[in-house]
């Protein structure tokens, strides 16, 4: 049995229910094919059901503090992690009813459940039944990446993924890996009430941050009692009655740390292993991302790939945009590419890292002189206001023709206040454009046009 369509996507992850509608909306016939969730990474184990975990943490925290404010609760604070577990499953399931309604109402789009592998450059298979297009888009998303270390096959670990089924507060969660995923619930779990400990194996955390970002990321996170185990040249697991164990060092000092729970946060691989590429000879590069030019093409013509699998970004916000660039070219005459959008993101501890552009080290690297613009959120208003000021904001700028290079917001509403300098960047604007723009007060964002005019070599 077979049946043809205009256009097939592989995953219903962000770009692929926007993607099937606008390809709808042009007329073409559409076969959707998930072989699980709808919504992808995003909605049912990634941004939406942690970010509602790290506000019952901070509403946690807050409740904690509230005696500074001049707020008395009647006792103390307890955590009934049911609920809030229940309540980050309400928001996914939400999120995800609404996506498959939102497909279901698209006339023109057929959504298919099965896992999709390719027999051919345009056909693939899917429980037994044949779907051929002569456009098929990719966008299968990634997983948890789970290192072949020492022990790792006889002890019980967690996952991003896996994590979010814990209706109970570890005693002791060990997470493995310092990065953004790993500090983000290591956080979250530390207002939670468990002890935390982060192995990382390299000198600092998050290493493609600058020194002084990564440095003051660890002294927000120890301040909250989190601890770290850096330089862990030698991780191993090894189960343990009634928890686990894990190898930090091999040679000295205390080798290993006992923990009730362990979790792997050492990256993302990319779904593309048993999706039959071979047999479309579609490229991947040796990590198993699939090859995609500037226009997000495959090497096979009538391939696309989007979101995670690609390599081009791990972020909803890039998967979405790769969606808008696909649609764009295919439906709109554009010309759009990948490589014109500027990379920006967050890290979603509290408070947040807002990231845009290159680093300071980035921008040397690349053979820029630089002006570096910087200020404590101690010297914030805002900040100060609301009793608030771990972190600093830092702008690089180009010394002489005063573009914005990158910048970084490590401070309360971070994530909110980078998007003027993003925008200022995608404008075309430079330094000194910003800096005579009139922001209001009080606001995290009004201290930007400051730091440009306190710019030094």
């Amino acid at each position: 049995m077979s049946r043809a369509f205009d256009a097939i996507v592989i995953g219903a992850g962000q770009a692929g229910p926007s993607l099937a509608a606008r390809l709808a909306g042009a007329g073409m016939s559409v076969a959707v094919i998930e072989r699980k969730l709808v919504g992808g990474t995003c909605v049912n184990t990634g941004c939406m059901p942690t970010k509602t975990l790290v506000a019952s943490a901070r509403a946690a925290h807050v409740a904690r503090r509230g005696e500074a404010y001049g707020v008395r609760l009647p006792g103390p604070i307890s955590i009934d992690m049911a609920t809030v577990k229940a309540r980050a499953d309400t928001v996914t399931i939400n999120a995800r009813t609404n996506l498959e309604a939102f497909l279901a109402g698209q006339q023109g789009v057929t959504l298919i459940r099965g896992h999709a592998r390719f027999v051919s450059t345009h056909q693939v298979e899917v429980g037994g039944e044949r779907l051929s297009a002569p456009r098929i888009f990719i966008n299968v998303g990634g997983r948890a990446a789970v290192p072949d270390m020492p022990g790792v096959h006889e002890t019980p670990f967690l996952t991003n993924t896996t994590i979010l089924e814990l209706s109970e507060v570890p005693e002791h969660l060990v997470i493995v890996g310092g990065s953004y995923i790993g500090l983000e619930f290591a956080q979250m779990y530390r207002r939670f009430g468990a002890e935390v400990t982060v192995v990382e194996k390299t000198p600092r955390l998050i290493g493609r941050e600058d020194p002084e970002v990564s440095d003051a990321i660890r002294e927000i996170l120890e301040a909250e009692g989190v601890r770290f185990r850096l330089d862990s040249d030698c991780i191993s697991l090894a189960p343990r009655d009634g928890g686990v164990s894990v190898g930090v060092d091999c040679t000295s000092g205390d080798r290993a740390v006992e923990g009730s729970h362990v979790l792997l946060a050492v990256g993302r691989r990319p779904n593309t292993d048993d999706l039959g590429l071979e047999a479309a000879g579609i490229a991947t590069d040796p990590r198993g991302y699939i090859t995609v030019d500037d226009a997000l093409q495959t090497n096979v013509p009538g391939v696309w790939a989007l979101g995670d699998c690609n390599g081009r970004g791990a972020f909803t916000h890039t998967a979405y945009n790769d969606f808008e660039i696909v649609a764009a070219n295919l439906l709109d005459g554009e010309r759009r590419k990948v490589t014109d959008r500027i990379d920006t993101y967050a890290l979603f501890i509290d408070p947040p890292l807002g990231r845009v552009g290159m680093t300071e080290t980035q921008a040397r690297q690349a053979g820029h002189e630089v002006r570096i613009g910087v200020r404590p959120m101690t010297r914030v208003g805002r900040a100060v206001e609301k009793g608030e000021t771990a972190g600093f904001m830092k702008v690089v700028v180009d010394s002489g023709d005063e573009r914005i290079l990158g910048a970084a917001i490590l401070g309360v509403e971070g994530d909110e206040a980078i998007h003027a300098l993003l925008d200022t960047m995608s404008a075309g604007a430079g330094a000194d454009r910003l800096r005579r723009t009139m922001h209001i007060h009080p606001t995290v964002s009004e201290l930007i046009p400051t730091v440009l005019g306190e710019l030094k070599p």
